[in-house]
Order: structure tokens, then sequence, then C-alpha cells
């Protein structure tokens, strides 16, 4: 009798190997390499491409015709938002999230509204019981007619109730559970997930009902299994969100039929996920003003302009090399700012600990807040508060420039709406303050330009400073 052949995989990333490695040659990890045995051959009705099936010939793209594919909205607007106005019909979505960020309450809400609507929706829980999971309806308030509950873990039998309900939506928390009786290997483990999604989603391919897999992540906050998974699935959404905070913020980071700089940003409450439908109000609900350290400045996050608070602390380090702590903030980012701060404003930092953070939990992603973690960083080092009522918009260069961003007039209306009273910005084509009577305009070419107008009496309306 033939030995089985065995593998050793890292479960990390999914890289095999023929003989065990302390240090994965895929991902750099230490000790993730785990033996198992080599994944039987396909089973013939697997795939989309089974045996049996007539294959499918090649066609010029020019005579290929066909109706765009609409947009399915949930029911929830910041869910919709993410996903580019909906689901599309056949598509597969992977979520991925830390525990206890709120993914099953999140998708479970979703499926109600979903069935409400008229839609067949089917929840797969391979972790809790269908009494755990209607406990959490029940707190939830959901009441759906057409969402039935499936606590299973074998994939045929998910087929089978699949194919015996005819359900429109399909969720499948998590895939980490899932396993397919064909593999030796547990549940969980690279081969189970990778086959066991692989099958689920020929058959969403083949039948037409939108796919939903629930991912664990790992320490390093990625999904945790192969990455190949990321690649093969349509849309891929991050929900994020500290435990201390209420705030969740839901991003993609794949969408085939979307944007993927849209966000959705949920609050936490007793009843389950609330959208934010205003974040720039929420982010400044208690804003600290009058403080040293403290700045704001307006993102834009894909249509959505967002205001975020950037707050700073500058103290004497009590080591030999003075700590850099940040969150919210690139740290990359925040150094290069650093340097441009010392050398061309000339504040010296190279003796003091800075800590930096993004209010709120919210993650600053584009360089458009470089001036306010500038502004910042000056007032938290010269103990001196910045003009009330003020944000700083631009990027700065290596040589202290303000540079122009995108969507600009987007951000002035976002500030002025809010009651802002002063925007510091670069001198920008197309925007003058003939256009914006409501709110003060500053045009800063320079880093030292912007500080000397905020740390002090600002100068006269629309000035070029």
């Amino acid at each position: 009798m033939a030995k089985a052949k065995t593998v050793f995989v890292c479960t990390e990333c999914g890289y095999e190997s023929g003989k065990w490695m302390g240090r994965c040659s895929g991902c750099g990890s230490w000790n993730t390499m785990v033996e198992q045995q080599a994944a039987a051959p396909a089973a013939p009705d697997r795939r989309g491409a089974s045996m049996g099936r007539v294959p499918a010939a090649p066609v010029h793209i020019k005579d290929v015709t066909g109706e765009k594919v609409p947009h399915i909205p949930t029911g929830i607007a910041e869910l919709d938002r993410v996903l580019g106005g909906g689901y599309i019909e056949g598509g597969v979505l992977l979520l991925g999230g830390e525990p206890g960020v709120g993914k099953s309450t999140l998708l479970l809400q979703a499926c109600d509204s979903l069935s409400l609507s008229g839609k067949r929706v089917l929840y797969v829980s391979g972790e809790e019981s269908v009494r755990q999971v209607s406990l959490r309806a029940r707190r939830l308030g959901v009441a759906g007619e057409e969402l039935f509950v499936l606590a299973e873990t074998l994939v045929s039998a998910i087929r089978d109730s699949i194919e015996k309900i005819g359900p429109q939506v399909v969720v499948i928390d998590s895939i980490q559970t899932i396993y397919l009786d064909t593999i030796t290997s547990a549940p969980g483990s690279v081969a189970q997930v990778r086959e066991s999604a692989a099958y689920l989603m020929s058959l969403a391919k083949e039948t037409g009902f939108y796919l939903i897999f629930v991912g664990h992540v790992t320490k390093e906050g990625a999904i945790a299994g192969p990455r190949v998974l990321e690649h093969m699935v349509d849309t891929v959404l991050y929900f994020e969100g500290e435990r201390q905070s209420t705030l969740r913020v839901l991003r993609a980071v794949k969408n085939r039929f979307g944007s993927t700089n849209e966000i959705g940003i949920f609050e936490m409450q007793a009843g389950g996920m609330v959208a934010v439908e205003d974040a720039s109000a929420y982010m400044l609900s208690s804003m600290t003003r009058g403080v040293a350290g403290v700045s704001v400045t307006c993102s834009v996050e894909g249509s959505r302009p967002m205001m975020c608070e950037v707050q700073a602390l500058v103290t004497d380090t009590s080591y030999g090399n003075p700590r850099r702590m940040c969150q919210g903030v690139e740290f990359n980012r925040m150094v290069l700012m650093i340097a441009v701060l010392e050398r061309r404003a000339g504040i010296s930092l190279a003796s003091r600990d800075v800590y930096m953070n993004a209010v709120g939990g919210m993650r600053m992603a584009e360089p458009s807040g470089d001036l306010a973690v500038i502004a910042a960083l000056a007032s938290a080092a010269l103990d001196m508060p910045l003009l009330e009522d003020t944000v700083f918009i631009g990027e700065v260069g290596l040589s202290g420039e303000i540079r122009h961003v995108s969507q600009m007039e987007r951000r002035i209306q976002e500030c002025a709406r809010l009651g802002f009273s002063t925007v510091v910005l670069p001198p920008t084509r197309g925007v003058k303050k003939e256009d914006f009577p409501q709110i003060r305009l500053l045009f800063a070419k320079d880093v030292s330009a912007a500080l000397a107008a905020t740390l002090r009496k600002g100068r006269k309306d629309g000035e070029q400073i």
C-alpha cells in the first residue's frame, strides 16, 4: 500500500512545502508550517468545469451582448454604500474582522432586511447553535419570515439545504468551520478552507445566489487562511473598530462591482449596528477646543467628506532615544512630518517623545491631513493652542511647501456646514474667497506661513500668506 503523501502548509498564507521550515518562505511568519495530508483529486462534480458538461467555446468580445447587471440593495444604507449600491446575483463576498467587532450582528441585520423585502435568505452558522442564533436575533429584533437558520459545517449538507430552500442569499459564518468530507485534514486548515470555499463559490455561480463568507483574522489583522481566497471572491470587506469604542468602520479592500474608496460607519448599540449618516458631526461631537496639540482636517473617503480631529502630545524624553507612537496616523508619515517641521519650521523634536492620535478610531489614509499633523505637532511642541474653529487641509512636501489636494470645494463646503470659521489651504486654482463668503480662507504657500498665521492672530480674510 502506497504511503500517503504529506505536505507542510503555512497557516497564515497557505504556502506549501515538501519539508518543514521554521520560517515560511511565502509570508515570513515563524512556526506556522503544519503537516497535512495532500489534498485528494477534485471530485468530478465539484467545480464549474465538471466532467460531462459541454465545454465553453471562445467568443469575440464585440459579439457579447447583455444587459447591465443591477445592484440589489440590502436595506442597510452604509453597507450598500461600500458594496457600490448593493449586491450582485451570483457574487461572492468575504467579510473579515476581529472577534467581537460585530460581523455576525451586522450580517444578521442585513439578512433580516433582505428577508423583509421578499428575499429568501439562508444563514449557516458553524460556530453557534440555532438556539444561540435565535437568542441574538430576538435581541436585535430580527423577525424576517423568509430568513432560515442552519447550524451545519458539512459542505454536502449545506448544499442539500440550499437546493431544498432555494435562497437568494446565503451567509456562511464562518468559512473556517466548514469542511469537505473528501479531504482528511481538519476544519480550518488551509486545504479545507480553500476547497470548501471553491465548492460553494462554484455552486453560487451556477445557481445565482449571493454568497457571503465570514472570515477570521490573524493577530496581524489579515484574514486567516490562504490568500488565494481573497483573490477568488468578488468583494473583500474589513470590519474595523476598537473594543473601547462603539464606532465601527466597514472598509472595502477589493470590489469588482464598485469602488474601494468608500467606507461605511456604524455605531454599536444595544439594539445592534446603527448607521452613522453624518459622520463629521459624530466625530466632532466632543471635540477638544482651546488645547495645545489639537487640530482638525477634512478628508474624503470615496464620495464622503469627513472631519477628523488630530491630537499630538510632545514631552521631554526619559530615555536615551525619544519615543514615536501614533494611532490612526501612518507612522512613517508622522516621522516624515517631524523631519519637515524640524528642518523647515525650526521646531526641534529630536530629544522629545511624540505621541499622536486620530480621534474616534479613524484612520487617516490620504495625504490631505499632512498639514493638520504638522499643526498639531507644532502646537504641542510650543504649547500654544491653534486658532479655534480652524481646519487644516493640504499635503506637505519635503521642502515644506503645501500642495493641492483633490475635491477642495467639497471639503470647504463641509467645513462651512459644520460651523468652522477658518480653513488653511494651499494656493489652489479655481478656489476663490468670493465663492465661499461664509468662511475665512487662508492661503498658505508653506508650513512656516501656515503656522505663523494660526499660532497667533490670523491674517485678513482670504489673504495670501
